[in-house]
């Protein structure tokens, strides 16, 4: 007896962004034509939901009346889901044909709740690959890096080009808001998914491209906001998942190193990112 083919929910996070949903929702369309399409928009003032409402009325849209932040907004459009597999694309990404059949086949393992996608990640006239993350825990920090797309194992799925099984999404949660606006909350559910005793995968047959240019974080975010909230939430992340007494008492010890060293360099954004943590918990 052959298993039920898995459904698939494919959910878009958009804010302001009309002319990348122009851009790159046909090739989604031609790369998932039986999934169920959702795009949550985080207020947008741009026309993305009255553009998406007349030339893609079958698109379900999600319109939050007050903006969520990344972590929220896609946390709306699962919601809508209905698919045993939820994929989430950001408007920057455009993925290929036969970028979905690898993905799903990772998923044939019950314990599978995430798969992450190999980006051909457009940095002015380069190509990056990337998708694939390597972590250890040193000296108190959860210290991250991309990693070489020769194996299938990863530290975390990217939010912006992943896969994860829906009831196990449910299960925990969904992403954290209190990463919001964005930045740490893909790696924070990668890595609660893991704790849960589930598994996650680097998948590099599943091809996406991201054009991290066009993004709006970089449009619209400073690149001294951007390092800010990055810090914060980098705080945050530590502070919540901690794993034992001995790395505690290094993070304790060497918060005031990295923070003098910052402050060295003329970095005071790390002191204020630390602020900000200890205001958001």
């Amino acid at each position: 007896m052959k298993n039920k083919p898995l459904s698939v929910s494919v959910v878009i996070p958009n804010w302001n962004g009309k002319y990348l949903l122009e851009k790159n929702l046909p090739a989604v369309l031609a790369a998932a034509p039986k999934a169920q399409i959702i795009v949550a928009d985080d207020a947008s003032e741009d026309g993305s939901v009255e553009f998406l409402k007349k030339i893609y009325p079958k698109i379900i849209v999600v319109e939050n009346e007050k903006q969520q932040g990344f972590a929220g907004n896609v946390n709306s459009g699962v919601v809508k889901a209905t698919g045993d597999i939820i994929v989430l694309l950001n408007t920057d990404v455009r993925p290929e044909k036969g970028f979905l059949e690898p993905l799903l086949a990772r998923f044939s393992e019950p314990k599978v709740a995430a798969v992450g996608c190999l980006e051909k990640s457009h940095e002015g006239e380069k190509i990056v690959l990337r998708g694939r993350g390597v972590a250890r825990w040193e000296k108190g920090y959860y210290i991250h890096s991309r990693g070489e797309v020769d194996s299938e194992d990863t530290a975390w799925v990217a939010g912006g080009s992943a896969a994860f099984r829906r009831s196990v999404w449910n299960e925990l949660g969904g992403m954290d808001t209190r990463f919001n606006p964005f930045y740490w909350e893909d790696i924070d559910l990668s890595y609660r998914i893991q704790k849960a005793g589930y598994k996650i995968f680097f998948e590099k047959k599943s091809v996406v491209h991201h054009y991290h240019e066009e993004g709006k974080i970089k449009s619209i975010y400073s690149s001294r906001d951007v390092k800010l909230i990055a810090y914060r939430n980098q705080f945050l992340f530590h502070w919540k998942h901690i794993p034992n007494a001995r790395i505690w008492i290094a993070h304790c010890i060497w918060t005031p190193v990295r923070l003098v060293q910052a402050a060295i360099k003329g970095d005071w954004l790390m002191l204020q990112g630390l602020f900000l943590a200890i205001i958001r918990i």
